[in-house]
């Protein structure tokens, strides 16, 4: 793999077309119904339509990328399941049997699964795709997780894998993620990026109790404390306390905005990599999407610094990509609305009498 040329990824993000987004507000507000009163479906056919840059669109073909690796710091006793279960998911994956398989099927997006750096080795089936990193980071509380060289390499790969989506018709992407002791590394990328303290964004992952909590907030301070990583160097960062996967994920956010594609973002290891894509390229920012919220307890303070709503706040905490896949229909929506309802003039229905918007 080679290094990302940052400069000329970002040079490729537009801002969406803020004449496109007018127009369709027009539109909506021409539609069989009081101005405004489809809310925040409204909202997000104009940003769509915008990053579109037409006043209709399409949410299909779409894809979720999944991005699987192990994390060293996993060995601290920070999650409630063994490291292995990183590999056991991804063969499951393979198979079709996880939620993100089920509800990827349900809502016709494909399952794109990548190996950004699972521990083994694994004779994966072929619908696994390998850009593997290595087995895993190293221990954040010991070590740098990786190195900036391997940071830039896994963020390439990302993007390389949205640029071949959208060259073969994607029209929109979402992020998944696995990875057994992410929610630290997520947790500790938080804390430096929103500039708050371990303990208020550093939350329960895969469902430990008040010892374990505590246990995990302390390796965020101590990994913290070790490399004393700064918000102003994402990279830098990234390197020091993050993953593989979150560092493939933050290529697939920026590889989505320079194809011009929205980017649905999952929960809180894919919050990470968005806070980590809009430092290193503050456009990609317009492209975002926030799936829905997670009770994961740094997610709220994600999308408070990315200024996102979430679309669905069903009180999930899986990861995969299940958050972002399940407010496809939402997105859907808006689409045919804007597509497919008639105006006022086209129904033959009376409009407001003048004055009374």
């Amino acid at each position: 793999m080679e290094r990302m040329d940052w400069n000329a990824l970002a040079a490729r993000i537009a801002a969406p077309d803020s004449e496109v987004a007018a127009s369709v507000q027009r539109l909506l507000d021409q539609k069989t119904k009081p101005q405004g009163s489809l809310g925040r479906l409204e909202e997000i056919a104009v940003r769509l339509a915008a990053i579109r840059r037409a006043t209709t669109f399409a949410t299909s073909p779409r894809a979720v990328v999944v991005m699987a690796a192990d994390h060293g710091v996993a060995r601290q006793g920070v999650s409630a399941y063994p490291a292995a279960v990183t590999a056991q998911m991804v063969k499951n994956f393979a198979a079709g049997g996880a939620a993100i398989n089920v509800l990827a099927r349900q809502f016709a997006a494909r399952t794109v699964i990548v190996d950004m750096g699972v521990a083994g080795d694994h004779d994966w089936p072929k619908d696994v795709r390998r850009c593997s990193l290595g087995p895993g980071t190293a221990d954040m509380t010991v070590e740098p997780a990786m190195s900036e060289l391997r940071a830039e390499q896994a963020i390439g790969a990302g993007a390389a894998i949205v640029a071949e989506l959208a060259a073969a018709g994607c029209r929109l992407v979402a992020t998944g993620d696995m990875g057994i002791g992410n929610t630290t590394a997520a947790a500790a990328l938080t804390a430096v990026l929103t500039k708050r303290p371990p303990a208020e964004v550093t939350g329960r992952g895969t469902g430990i109790g008040d010892e374990a909590l505590a246990r995990k907030i302390a390796v965020v301070e101590r990994a913290l404390a070790l490399h004393r990583p700064r918000r102003e160097r994402p990279l830098e960062a990234l390197a020091c306390v993050g993953g593989f996967e979150i560092a493939g994920l933050v290529g697939v956010i920026l590889g989505g905005a320079a194809a011009g594609l929205p980017v649905v973002l999952d929960g809180f290891i894919a919050g990470a990599a968005a806070l980590l894509a809009v430092a290193i390229a503050p456009a990609a920012r317009a492209y975002l999407f926030a799936g829905h919220r997670s009770v994961e307890a740094g997610h709220r303070a994600v999308l408070t610094a990315l200024g996102l709503e979430p679309i669905l706040d069903l009180g999930l905490r899986l990861g995969e990509g299940t958050g972002a896949v399940l407010a496809l229909p939402i997105l859907d929506a808006a689409g045919r609305v804007l597509d497919e309802m008639a105006s006022f003039e086209s129904a033959g229905v009376s409009g407001p009498a003048d004055g009374s918007r």
